[in-house]
């Protein structure tokens, strides 16, 4: 009997790992054109959301046409979403609902905290003797590797995600007592830094599993390029030698983080126990909070409101 090709024309297509499956007969073709209908309001829901598609304080950015005081409110209230993340990101490990998926949560929880990635095929015993000299410059981000696991990596306390962001500051005039606590945060960022604990460190798998779908798939979107083209622009003009690699390496990486969430997801929606309603629920929740950051910024700089 000759097998029929389970996609629906102009429908999303499905990953090489579902058709892998179908083939080997661990799926029949109506769980894969369900899921490829699935992916489609996925599409919909999520990837066409406002925020992802016409992000208007990110479109100004990255014109790079910005004061030094808008430049440093921006550095500040990113800097409180970026340390408070690893709240979530704790609460996520901590509620996750498999091994498997404890794992990956950790990849990205412990790399936040300066767990250098090493490459996969890299064997652990590998590394030659560093000088301290060398040591140091593991932790840059411009030398940092974006792919691999934490799983054998080294951890430097200048590989920290925030430490990257205060090499950003200090260019600007702002120190570490500056940056990254909820006091200077303004209402509209801490109420996304609430959100992503409440939804993407959920206690609900379901609603956790959205919620860090659509902020993965946020993340690859295309605001990290847009940050790093007016970034750039202001280098040129006026900053040459701001250090510009927190925002560069998590242009690289995140990609990679949106590819993870995808094969999580593809595991998730064929177990008996998914609940697709709540799935959409985080994912749409989330979306919302992180419209609210982002155009809260964007009054910030029309109403001249700077912490």
């Amino acid at each position: 009997m000759t097998q029929v090709l389970p996609l629906n024309p102009g429908g999303p297509i499905v990953s090489s790992r579902i058709q892998k499956r179908w083939r080997q007969g661990k799926l029949t073709q109506e769980q894969v054109e369900n899921f490829q209908r699935f992916l489609a309001q996925v599409e919909r829901q999520f990837l066409q959301h406002p925020i992802i598609t016409s992000n208007a304080y990110t479109k100004w950015f990255s014109k790079g046409n910005i004061t030094d005081e808008e430049l440093r409110h921006f550095i500040r209230q990113f800097s409180v979403f970026s340390n408070q993340f690893l709240v979530a990101a704790l609460l996520k490990t901590i509620e996750s609902p498999t091994l498997e998926q404890s794992r990956a949560s950790r990849e990205i929880l412990l790399n936040e905290l300066g767990v250098i990635y090493r490459p996969f095929k890299q064997p652990i015993s590998s590394r030659v003797a560093l000088t301290e000299e060398e040591k140091d410059l593991e932790g840059d981000p411009e030398l940092v590797s974006t792919e691999g696991t934490v799983d054998g990596g080294i951890c430097r306390f200048r590989a920290a995600h925030f430490e990257w962001l205060l090499e950003v500051a200090k260019e600007l005039g702002l120190t570490y007592a500056d940056l990254g606590k909820r006091k200077h945060g303004r209402p509209t960022t801490l109420h996304f830094c609430d959100e992503l604990i409440r939804l993407y460190g959920s206690d609900d798998p379901q609603i956790a599993q959205g919620a860090s779908f659509a902020v993965e798939h946020w993340a690859a979107a295309g605001f990290w390029q847009e940050l790093e083209d007016g970034l750039i622009e202001i280098k040129q003009r006026r900053y040459p030698h701001l250090r510009l690699a927190f925002f560069t390496w998590h242009n690289r990486v995140e990609a990679q983080h949106a590819g993870h969430t995808m094969e999580e997801l593809e595991e998730v929606y064929f177990n008996p126990n998914f609940e697709g309603l709540k799935f959409f629920q985080g994912g749409r929740e989330i979306l919302e909070a992180i419209a609210v950051f982002w155009d809260g910024l964007n009054s910030d700089r029309l109403n001249l409101i700077y912490l």
